[in-house]
C-alpha cells in the first residue's frame, strides 16, 4: 500500500486501484497509463509540483490531453508567477518519486488545484503513488480530500 491509498481506506472514499507493468523506456509516464489502463486520455490526471513566487511549493493536477499554463495556475493561487518545482525538492516534500507523485497522501500537505474539466467526468485516474500503480475515483472526492480548488489551469 502507499499513502495515497492508505489515505482513501482511511476515509472510507470509493476508489478501484489499477496496476500495469512500468516500462522504464516509456517516454511519458501518462502516456503509458493511459494505453495500458485502456482509458480516454482526458480521464488521466497528471499531478504536477511548481513553485509558487520563488516560495511556495503547490501541485496542479490536469488531463493528459493539456498543458498545464503556468500563468494561470498562479493566478488561481493567489501568486504572481509559477515555475515546475525542482524534482529533488518536489520528491522530498511530497514522499513520492517524480512519475509516480499522487495528489493523495503526501508527506506535507501542498495547496492543490484540480482542472476544472475533472468537474464534467464521474471518474478520473490519479497516480497512486508509484509508477505502474494508478487510481480511479470522483473527482469531488480527490477535492475534498486534498482541500483543492477547481480552475481552469490548463493552455488548450
Amino acid at each position: 500500500m502507499t499513502p495515497a491509498i492508505n489515505t482513501l481506506k482511511k476515509h472510507k472514499t470509493p476508489h478501484t486501484i489499477y496496476e500495469y507493468e512500468h516500462d522504464s523506456n516509456a517516454q511519458s509516464y501518462g502516456d503509458e497509463a493511459v494505453e495500458k489502463l485502456g482509458v480516454s486520455a482526458s480521464q488521466v490526471f497528471k499531478t504536477l509540483v511548481v513553485t509558487i513566487d520563488s516560495k511556495e511549493l503547490a501541485v496542479a493536477v490536469v488531463p493528459m490531453t493539456s498543458m498545464l499554463s503556468l500563468k494561470l495556475l498562479a493566478k488561481a493561487l493567489g501568486g504572481k508567477k509559477a515555475v515546475m518545482a525542482d524534482k529533488g525538492l518536489a520528491e522530498k516534500t511530497t514522499g513520492y518519486v517524480f512519475g509516480g507523485v499522487s495528489p493523495l497522501g503526501q508527506k506535507r500537505r501542498l495547496k492543490t488545484v484540480i482542472n476544472s474539466s475533472a468537474k464534467e467526468l464521474n471518474t478520473m485516474y490519479v497516480s497512486a503513488g508509484r509508477r505502474g500503480l494508478e487510481i480511479s475515483l470522483a473527482p469531488a472526492d480527490l477535492q475534498m480530500l486534498t482541500q483543492a480548488t477547481f480552475a481552469n489551469i490548463c493552455s488548450e
